[in-house]
């Protein structure tokens, strides 16, 4: 699903009514229409109160239909016009005039009581055209809205949030209503205060001018995987599922490569072997014996030499940051000539080594987490220089960098894939093993890179929502993605089905 920015979400409505032979008011009518068939879904006891807090330009507009819709449907509505939202939109003041004929009661100073969680506050001050600072009377409103006491909609985007450039107050929403498209801002980890939970609302418009339309990112929803997944054949056997190669572990730390080889089974490669130093043999060998497994060094690894030929290799788990490991890892990237998997201890080294990073493979895959990233580009001052900086890594060396985070994004050249799954059950030990050797199994599978990267993220991510369910985020283990690998493929399958 393509993620626009709000000159093309403008364009996109403007083209909407020209095309559609609709006016911009019935436009809002059929937008706000869909946000409240979800309030009413969402909100049915008619016990519920809403405090409806609109602006004076469209998104407060949005809110008046929707408070009038409400109001007609029988719920108790309590209605602010929030003063120092700008002048007035003609669409505004004609929902304004027919919210008035309804006998709705606004600006009020009556007091009403509440039974316990039965308050909604719905947020409709600004939508995504605000540019300028909030001034002091609209932050007081929005303090009063972040009070907590009420479950918090906002309609398109909470209030305050801008688009394209960093936000330091806004409100705090629950859930956001936002319509058409997802909008970037919202899966900013600087933003993750003001985004619990986002849902996306069709409101029909022109299809043809959201196809032609270009984006440089990328909301990676169920229906972008279905087009990238590849069902096994029916005569599939482990020499057409490919060998994937996984290379790392240290003393202490073999239990990453364990998890990576597993993982990499699970997302379906035929085989898998392991290159550990030899104090992690028995180890591996007793924890998974399914892998196959190749020794250098006591206690790290002090050379990569192997004579078979994996489809794919991963490398980096565990692995550690001794020298002769290190030097070990610059000779063997000067003899690779296919994609890489490239995770933990080796993206740490080549941190340290920069200049090997013109030595990677065309289309290799990083998977860095925030640290990592870090060392490997340098800092950023806010989250829209940092995906400048993914970008133009990511150009030079024409790579695929899995930035891993609460919402991971996948950056390709400069395009940007943000993942749609996953949940706070991930933040534990060995995931980001798990998800290197989920992508390195694709790889051996014939995903090309960039749908393996992609791919991929959205499996580790749809085991963890589908795992939490009966564990709990809190006891969620890596090992528990393993474990629901196989109930994430089933759901990715049966929505094949239900096309």
């Amino acid at each position: 699903m393509k993620i626009f920015d709000a000159p093309r979400i403008r364009q996109a409505d403007e083209t909407t009514i020209l095309r559609q032979g609709i006016t911009s008011l019935e436009l809002m009518e059929r937008a706000a229409n869909e946000a409240f068939l979800w309030i009413k879904q969402r909100f049915p006891d008619k016990e519920t109160v809403f405090k409806i807090f609109c602006g004076r330009g469209n998104n407060g507009g949005d809110g008046l239909v929707i408070a009038r819709k409400l109001h007609d449907d029988g719920y108790l509505v309590i209605l602010r016009i929030v003063e120092g939202t700008g002048n007035p939109t003609p669409d505004f003041l004609a929902n304004f005039e027919k919210l008035k004929q309804t006998g709705c009661e606004f600006n009020t100073g009556k007091h009403y009581n509440y039974k316990k969680h039965k308050l909604v506050a719905i947020d409709a001050l600004f939508g995504t055209g605000l540019s300028r600072e909030l001034s002091d009377e609209v932050k007081e409103v929005i303090d009063f809205i972040n009070d907590k006491t009420a479950f918090v909609l906002s309609i398109d985007i909470p209030s305050g949030m801008f688009l394209d450039r960093p936000t330091y107050y806004a409100v705090h929403s629950d859930i956001v209503l936002t319509f058409q498209f997802p909008k970037l801002a919202f899966y900013l980890a600087s933003n993750c205060e003001f985004t619990k939970e986002v849902v996306i609302l069709d409101i029909g418009l022109d299809k043809e001018y959201t196809d032609v339309t270009p984006s440089n990112y990328y909301f990676t929803d169920k229906f972008d995987i279905l087009k990238r997944y590849k069902p096994l054949h029916p005569h599939a056997h482990k020499g057409t599922q490919g060998h994937t190669l996984v290379i790392g572990g240290s003393y202490g730390k073999i239990g990453s490569v364990c998890l990576s080889a597993k993982a990499a089974l699970k997302s379906g490669s035929g085989l898998v072997t392991a290159y550990i130093p030899e104090c992690g043999y028995n180890v591996l060998q007793t924890a998974f014996p399914e892998a196959m497994v190749l020794t250098d060094g006591e206690k790290h690894i002090a050379s990569i030499h192997f004579e078979l030929e994996p489809k794919a290799i991963g490398v980096g788990m565990g692995i550690g940051q001794e020298p002769e490991t290190q030097q070990a890892f610059g000779e063997f990237l000067k003899k690779q000539s296919n994609p890489l998997v490239i995770d933990a201890d080796a993206l740490n080294i080549l941190s340290y080594n920069k200049e090997w990073l013109k030595l990677l493979p065309e289309n290799s895959i990083l998977t860095p987490h925030p640290k990592e990233l870090e060392r490997l580009m340098g800092g950023w001052k806010d989250d829209f220089e940092k995906l400048d900086k993914l970008k133009a890594l990511s150009a030079t060396y024409k790579l695929i960098i899995v930035a891993k985070d609460a919402k991971t994004m996948i950056v390709y050249g400069g395009s940007v894939y943000i993942n749609s799954t996953g949940n706070a059950g991930l933040a534990t030990g060995g995931s980001g093993d798990v998800l290197t050797g989920i992508i390195t199994g694709l790889l051996a599978q014939s995903y090309n890179p960039v749908d393996a990267a992609i791919f991929g993220v959205f499996l580790h991510g749809l085991a963890a929502d589908i795992g939490v369910k009966e564990t709990s985020k809190q006891a969620f283990t890596a090992s528990d993605i393993i474990s629901y690998i196989g109930e994430a493929y089933l759901k990715i399958e049966s929505e094949i089905h239900q096309k």
